[in-house]
């Protein structure tokens, strides 16, 4: 079974080397490495030509949602996994994956998520478990506020044959890309000990103090939630995360939702 690993690269100099060190030292090893240069206006291209990788240049910078469709496009891996250049895996991440998928049948492999700046987004998956059902699907990865794609293993037909793709232009993109896939997918595995560690740099897009930046990313969360509430309606589903305020969880009505959830067999820092 391939696994396409599709790497957006957007001004990632300083982060594409550690970034294809740390997939090429995986210990699965049917790999498809796919990085995307997003404008090439600094030496990632020239860093990431000295690895064993497919490179995709584009003479200018067309955006994430951009690059992760051309990934999917130009990828010829069995599933696709989506790696920010900046973040971090474990060694055994990918084998880990690809035995739950490959052990269920199931359309997506969700992982854990260790967020370094934020211990509430955190999460750890303590055994496999299969669901399919859309409520169970949702609940259980709370994708309706947490969309972020990198968690995910996704077969690639599935994607294909459902039309799914990153909307051009916006941030937020992944959030309504998750939540579909996950309701379209017929079978989703949770992957125990198994985590996705996402780094928050201070040069990030989400964190940038620029007002203007700030109220563009206000705009784009509130785009995406109106497309998963107007997607849940057309499908009937009330789940988790939908209908609500897209900010924080409160950090005491998480509490109480993390311990009436145990019986899905994931736990939170």
């Amino acid at each position: 079974m391939k696994i396409s690993v599709i790497v957006p690269c957007y001004k990632g100099e300083k982060y594409i080397s550690g970034c294809l060190e740390n997939l090429l030292s995986q210990s699965y090893k049917n790999l498809e490495i796919i990085v995307v240069i997003d404008g090439n206006c600094d030496r990632s291209a020239e860093i990431a030509s000295q690895y064993p990788v497919k490179m995709i240049v584009l003479d200018e910078n067309r955006g994430l949602s951009v690059a992760r469709n051309i990934g999917i496009r130009e990828s010829t891996g069995d599933y696709i996994h989506f790696m920010d250049v900046d973040d971090a895996i474990s060694r055994d991440f990918y084998i880990n994956m690809a035995a739950a998928v490959r052990n269920t049948g199931a359309d997506v492999a969700c992982s854990g998520i260790i967020n370094e700046k934020k211990a509430y987004k955190c999460q750890i998956f303590n055994k496999e478990k299969v669901v399919s059902s859309a409520r169970d699907k949702m609940r259980i990865t709370w994708v309706g506020k947490w969309g972020y794609v990198w968690r995910y293993l996704f077969r690639k037909s599935m994607l294909v044959e459902n039309s799914l793709y990153f909307e051009a232009g916006r941030l937020i993109e992944d959030l309504p890309f998750s939540f579909k896939a996950l309701y379209y997918a017929d079978k989703v595995v949770t992957v125990p000990n198994t985590a996705y560690t996402y780094r928050v740099n201070a040069n990030s897009i989400l964190t940038t103090p620029d007002p203007v930046w700030k109220q563009r990313c206000k705009r784009d969360f509130a785009h995406s939630k109106s497309i998963i509430r107007n997607f849940s309606k057309e499908h009937n589903l009330t789940v988790p995360g939908v209908g609500y305020n897209f900010g924080l969880i409160p950090y005491l009505a998480r509490k109480f939702y993390m311990n009436t959830a145990a019986a899905f067999g994931f736990r939170c820092f």
